[in-house]
C-alpha cells in the first residue's frame, strides 16, 4: 500500500527520533509544498565553478577542527567526488542551491548546509557539502565513530538521528560533541536525510548565533527540507 504524505513524515519523525514534532505535520506538509514551488532556475552568476567550487578554512593539523581565520588557498571542487562536470549533476547542485537559499530566507539562520554521504578521493566514507549558505566552513566531515565525538553532522550522518542544541556552550560544557566552524553559533539542528529504504544517505546542518533558534517552527522547516531533499542529491 502506497504511503501517502502524512504518513511519510511521521515515519520519517520517527526514525529521525524526532517525535515531539509530531504535531507539526501539516505544518511540514505546508512547508514541503512551498519548497517544491520554489524550485527552478537561480538567477545569473551561477556558472559550474560557483556551483561546484566555494571557499574552506584551513584545518588543524591533526585535521580535527577549523582555523577559522584562514581560508586555504585553493578552492574545494566537487567534481571528483561527484564522478565528474555533467548536466545531471549541474541541475542537481541547481536545485540543491536554491533549496538552501529558499530554508536559509525562510529560518532566518547564519548557515544551512545540504551534505550527501559519498567516498573521498581516498575511499573513506564522508560527508560532502554539496550546497551551503553562510560563513565558509569544512567540505567533508569524515563518518567515523571517532570523528562523530566531537561532530554533530557526523553523529547524526552515522546514527540517523537528529540532535537540536539550544546552547552551544552549555551543550560542550556537559561533554557534547561539537565542531566549531564560527564562534558565535550557540544554536544549532541536524537532520539526517534517508533513502526510501530508510538509509541515511546525508544531513542538513543550520546554525545560528542566538540560543534556543530553532523552535518547533524552524524545526519543522528543516525537516521539510530533508523530505523534499533526497530527490534532488546527484
Amino acid at each position: 500500500m502506497p504511503v501517502n504524505a502524512t504518513e511519510r513524515i511521521q515515519q520519517y519523525l520517527i526514525r529521525a527520533e524526532l517525535d515531539d514534532l509530531l504535531d507539526q505535520v501539516p505544518v511540514i506538509e505546508k512547508a514541503i509544498r512551498a519548497f517544491i514551488e520554489a524550485l527552478g532556475d537561480l538567477p545569473p552568476g551561477f556558472d559550474d565553478n560557483t556551483l561546484y567550487t566555494y571557499r574552506v578554512p584551513m584545518l588543524s593539523e591533526d585535521g580535527s577542527c577549523s582555523l577559522i581565520e584562514e581560508l586555504a588557498p585553493t578552492l574545494y571542487d566537487l567534481t571528483a567526488i561527484l564522478g565528474g562536470r555533467n548536466e545531471a549533476n549541474k541541475r542537481k547542485l541547481l536545485l540543491l542551491n536554491q533549496l538552501v537559499e529558499h530554508g536559509t530566507q525562510l529560518l532566518g539562520a547564519d548557515w544551512v548546509g545540504i551534505y550527501q554521504a559519498r567516498r573521498n578521493g581516498f575511499a573513506d566514507a564522508v560527508l560532502a557539502k554539496l550546497a551551503y549558505r553562510g560563513r565558509p566552513s569544512r567540505a567533508e566531515f569524515p563518518l567515523t565513530a571517532q570523528f562523530a565525538a566531537g561532530s554533530t553532522n557526523s553523529s547524526v550522518g552515522l546514527s540517523g538521528h537528529a540532535k537540536v542544541i539550544d546552547d552551544v556552550a552549555a551543550y560542550t560544557a556537559e561533554g557534547g560533541g561539537f565542531y566549531v566552524c564560527d564562534d558565535a553559533v550557540q544554536s544549532e539542528i541536524c537532520v539526517p536525510l534517508f533513502d526510501e529504504a530508510g538509509k541515511t544517505i546525508g544531513i542538513i546542518d543550520a546554525e545560528a548565533a542566538p540560543k534556543a533558534f530553532f523552535n518547533a517552527d524552524r524545526a519543522a522547516t528543516v525537516v521539510a527540507m530533508a523530505l523534499v531533499t533526497p530527490a534532488l542529491l546527484p
